[in-house]
């Protein structure tokens, strides 16, 4: 983000010695007091004001229900605050879904969170939580960012999902949906598929750079969803293939790569953050 122009205040929801993707870890956990201290002290220098919010990785429902309280008081300073939610619960392994973060935050995401969101970047399994609907076929998961935008999302972008598509098994698909509502008061729906060549290795942190990519290029092309998911889904790739490339010329011949190999190479990818290439292109729907 602030390679792209924006100013970040940055607030980390948790201090760990390194990301969870490795075997051990150490570190604090932010609570929600202390959350609400370190917003005190922006307020009382009435630098309050913002234009974005982004929400990631949290484990602490009382965090996220601070969270909530933060943003509704935000958009009272700023009627035209965009909240970006990444609801990070849970992913699928070899199509089986499982939550990796406490199963109370589901309530509390479902009924308090997403409802004050402006754009949510669900992957598939995250979207079937909130919505409570299993996703078989893409006209399902249409259905469901449908109950998504009705419960307040005006945006929502299934990141990951294991549908099959056009291209067949070696892509992964993506789907957006932009609902706004006209001047007359009608409501105009804008979808799209991306599909990107999948990488064969577990990265950690995608979800993370997704979400700040897409806040970034919707915000520099707010109508269009089409164009800000093709930038975002191409740099997203130049990123990984990089990654990777760089992981396995570490790892050494025949060895596979391991979580510190594939470490996002983010810094060497900053002219593909900044202008990306567009190397993959979405599907109007």
């Amino acid at each position: 983000l602030q390679v792209l122009g924006f100013e970040v205040d940055t607030v980390n929801s948790v201090q760990f010695s390194n990301h969870t993707g490795y075997a051990h870890w150490k570190g604090q956990v932010l609570n929600s007091d202390e959350l609400h201290e370190l917003y005190e002290g922006l307020k009382l220098n009435k630098v309050n004001r913002y234009d974005y919010v982004l929400t990631g990785y949290t484990r602490d429902t009382s965090f996220l229900a601070m969270v909530v309280d933060i943003v509704q008081e935000l958009k009272q300073q700023n009627s035209n605050l965009v909240y970006v939610c990444d609801p990070v619960m849970g992913d699928k392994w070899n199509g089986e879904g499982s939550m990796y973060v406490p199963k109370d935050l589901l309530p509390v995401y479902r009924d308090k969170v997403v409802p004050v969101a402006d754009i949510i970047t669900p992957n598939q399994f995250e979207a079937e939580l909130l919505t409570g609907r299993k996703i078989h076929t893409e006209k399902e998961a249409l259905e469901v960012m449908d109950m998504l935008h009705a419960m307040g999302p005006e945006t929502v972008v299934i990141t990951s999902s294991d549908l099959q598509g056009p291209l067949g098994n070696d892509y992964l698909i993506a789907l957006g949906s932009h609902r706004k509502t006209k001047a007359d008061g009608t409501k105009m729906t804008q979808r799209i598929r991306v599909e990107s060549p999948k990488v064969d290795a577990v990265f950690v942190g995608t979800g993370d750079l997704f979400a700040a990519m897409l806040l970034a290029w919707t915000h520099k092309h707010p109508n269009n969803l089409k164009v800000a998911c093709e930038k975002t889904v191409s740099a997203m790739q130049h990123v990984l293939q990089r990654t990777i490339k760089s992981a396995k010329v570490q790892a050494g011949e025949g060895n596979k790569p391991n979580s510190a190999h594939l470490e996002l190479r983010m810094v060497q990818s900053k002219k593909d953050i900044e202008n990306p290439e567009i190397i993959v292109k979405a599907t109007v729907l």
